[in-house]
């Protein structure tokens, strides 16, 4: 991981991995317009990789359902971070040791979340999603994931 896309936290805290610049310039500009579209589209039967995330506001205590990229392996959900591990759903998740999440029609509740360098969680990554979007992940710079666990499990 390059220094320009982590910096240190404070300790005991995960290194906070920021978006990758192609993901700054491009994506993030977009989702305004893009997420109402995956909103619509995620966690629905047949759109394998599109989810929805519920979780808690740490702050506001507010529901929020959040579209994110995720697969899963095994009792294991695995949803890469594009927009870093400083994402607003990314810290609420964590700080609420979980929520649920939609994937394939079908909803989870989950636990444990826990951040993972993608290279570290490759065997994760490899069963949760096919090549193409592997080499996805790539492009876009991706050098995380959060891993929740099936609570049921």
């Amino acid at each position: 991981m390059n220094a320009s896309n982590t910096h240190a936290a404070g300790p005991g805290a995960p290194a906070v991995v920021r978006p990758s610049r192609f993901v700054r310039v491009v994506i993030r500009p977009l989702t305004k317009v893009l997420n109402p579209v995956m909103m619509t589209l995620a966690g629905r039967r047949h759109v394998r990789m599109a989810a929805q995330i519920r979780h808690v506001g740490r702050k506001s205590g507010r529901q929020y359902v959040t579209p994110v990229g995720a697969g899963r392996a095994g009792d294991t959900f695995v949803i890469p971070l594009t927009f870093g591990n400083q994402s607003d759903w990314s810290r609420n998740v964590r700080a609420a040791g979980g929520g649920s999440i939609r994937l394939n029609g079908v909803d989870y509740r989950v636990s444990q979340p826990r951040l993972a360098e993608r290279a570290q969680a490759a065997p994760l990554v490899r069963a949760a999603f096919g090549p193409v979007m592997r080499a996805g992940f790539g492009v876009l710079g991706i050098r995380q994931v959060l891993l929740l666990t099936l609570a049921d499990a």
